[in-house]
């Protein structure tokens, strides 16, 4: 793998935004380093785009992006932020799967393992006054959306909240079922917020059962939405050239093993 070429960074966001939380990365992020953030159907560039709400329409939506030989592309890694976390993780378990090139590593933010149960697990459905209040406990309502009941907000994106409450929810389920998840073999950085009141950094703790390779779980400054923070994106850049250092170094292993990934 050769040194000059840059480590791919695929990003995914937190539930109800697209990739603008991303803006910053590529400045930030360093050298050896591209930011490729990648939005969900439904909003931004494909806002034209049905939502997905199960692991099946998410791996349609993504899948392609990614290289079958790796003489295709070079080194890539993936960073997920709370939803887009489990995005990350399930992506880079079906390319396992697959037999299929793996990513030199997946970055985790603000997102608790997937045996942890999180207040909004089940609020996908829930009546509009006990899901706003909900969020506004976890300080997650926009003070936009808390002053004026029935305006933009909550026509164009609480919708899609919603629909990525019910994405979340599938995507535990199927890393907790031992057909679909379980864990992998690439090193997992897990980044945490430490004034975070949604994901406690005991909560981070358990993707330590996902993964075989080396586990690094991190603190940063910030609440949920951290991804926004400077020292975000440089935590993940110095990853990215890190792992691009160590797999020149080393070839990458023999796959013997494909699993069904649906």
């Amino acid at each position: 793998m050769p040194d000059d070429r840059p480590v791919t960074l695929y990003c995914f966001a937190h539930a109800g935004a697209g990739v603008d939380c991303f803006r910053r990365w590529p400045a930030a992020a360093g050298a050896g380093v591209e930011i490729v953030p990648l939005a969900l159907p439904g909003r931004g560039s494909r806002r034209h785009e049905a939502r997905v709400t199960g692991r099946d329409g998410l791996l349609g939506a993504f899948l392609d992006v990614f290289p079958r030989r790796r003489a295709d592309q070079g080194p890539f890694a993936l960073y997920g932020h709370s939803l887009g976390a489990l995005v990350a993780y399930t992506l880079a378990r079906v390319l396992a799967d697959q037999g299929r090139p793996a990513p030199a590593f997946v970055g985790l933010g603000a997102a608790p393992s997937p045996h942890e149960a999180p207040a909004l697990v089940n609020a996908a459905d829930a009546p509009a006054d006990r899901l706003l209040r909900l969020l506004a406990d976890l300080g997650l309502l926009p003070a936009s959306a808390a002053t004026a009941p029935g305006g933009v907000w909550h026509r164009a994106v609480l919708p899609v909240l919603r629909d990525d409450l019910r994405l979340a929810a599938a995507l535990r389920a199927a890393a907790v079922d031992p057909s679909t998840g379980g864990p992998l073999e690439v090193p997992l950085l897990v980044l945490g917020g430490a004034d975070d009141p949604v994901v406690p950094s005991e909560a981070l703790a358990g993707w330590r059962r996902f993964s075989t390779a080396p586990v690094a779980l991190r603190m940063v400054a910030g609440d949920h939405f951290f991804v926004r923070e400077r020292q975000t994106p440089r935590i993940v850049g110095r990853a990215c050239r890190v792992a691009r250092r160590l797999a020149s170094q080393t070839p990458p292993p023999a796959r013997t093993t494909v699993r069904n990934s649906r």
